[in-house]
């Protein structure tokens, strides 16, 4: 496939008490208005996130139509999951209401932090959410003690299907803690509770410590599954993989067709993909450089 970069789309204002720099893991939501609202997580520059919004036109992203003055997801309460961040990951729209899986933020002792999903539903468009419960949607089990967070979530055949991340442990590098984890799929119970029979679907190949982010879109029969992979000597990049049924994945990165840039925001590092249809057009949303410090930006398909 081929991509053409169209630049960069929004990054947060310094002056705001809760969106001062990032904006992380840009997640859609085609609107019947003609619009596209992403979802991403704002930080403030002591790095705590909370999800906010961008609304952009459906025909040209490029154009910013409007931004989420406040949270439409704060942090949790104190010694909650998710009392150190919230940054979301997959949006479903169904019974006339959104439902949207996020990462949680938990800071630890001997460990950096904890990363768990938890749900929160809106009856508003988006413009505000509750918490289904204070508590992880998806906690830690004795395989996924660590890291256990939703990515995709979709209604397939009859039955939800989720596609999501998790692992167990670190790796030291040059005296700094590197989380492990990989690729995974579980079926999940009026799409809610997640079962922890799973089956791997895209693993570590031995030079990337960590594979995540699986936004995961059916096209012409086909699972196409848009993530990203890190190593120890380089920042992230956009991967990708197919599946003629959702459990079996070939890896196939180098046929991903978009690259980090020469130079500019998404020179160093490319993260944290999703993939919106808009009629016969293909957008890919993703972050740049340090995480998406700059915000985030876009590319569309020019051909699979």
């Amino acid at each position: 496939m081929r991509w053409i970069k169209k630049g960069l789309i929004y990054g947060p204002p310094e002056d705001s008490w809760w969106a001062q720099r990032w904006a992380l893991q840009p997640t859609p939501l085609l609107r019947s208005d003609g619009t596209i609202r992403v979802f991403a997580g704002f930080r403030t520059r002591e790095g705590v996130s909370r999800v906010g919004f961008v609304d952009v036109s459906a025909e040209n992203p490029a154009q910013v139509l409007a931004v989420s003055t406040e949270p439409v997801l704060d942090i949790g309460v104190p010694g909650a999951f998710d009392e150190n961040g919230v940054v979301p990951c997959a949006i479903v729209e169904r019974d006339g209401k959104l439902y949207l899986y996020y990462a949680g933020y938990q800071l630890g002792q001997k460990v950096r932090f904890f990363v768990f999903g938890g749900l929160a539903i809106s009856e508003d468009g988006g413009a505000s959410f509750r918490r289904h419960s204070q508590v992880p949607m998806c906690d830690r089990t004795d395989r996924e003690m660590l890291f256990r967070v939703v990515h995709t979530m979709m209604h397939d055949g009859g039955r939800w299907r989720a596609w999501y991340g998790a692992g167990s442990s670190f790796t030291l590098h040059d005296g700094r803690q590197l989380p492990n984890y990989n690729i995974r799929h579980a079926e999940a119970e009026n799409g809610i509770t997640l079962s922890r029979d799973y089956t791997v679907c895209v693993d570590t190949d031995g030079e990337d410590y960590r594979v995540g982010r699986p936004y995961v879109i059916k096209h012409e029969g086909l699972y196409r599954m848009f993530y990203c992979a890190g190593t120890a000597a380089r920042g992230y990049r956009l991967a990708y993989a197919e599946s003629p049924d959702g459990l079996a994945w070939t890896r196939k990165d180098d046929e991903i067709g978009i690259d980090v840039s020469a130079s500019g925001w998404d020179s160093e590092m490319q993260a944290y993909p999703s993939v919106v249809m808009v009629k016969d057009r293909v957008y890919l949303f993703y972050n740049g450089n340090n995480y998406g410090e700059d915000g985030f930006g876009y590319a569309e398909l020019e051909h699979w």
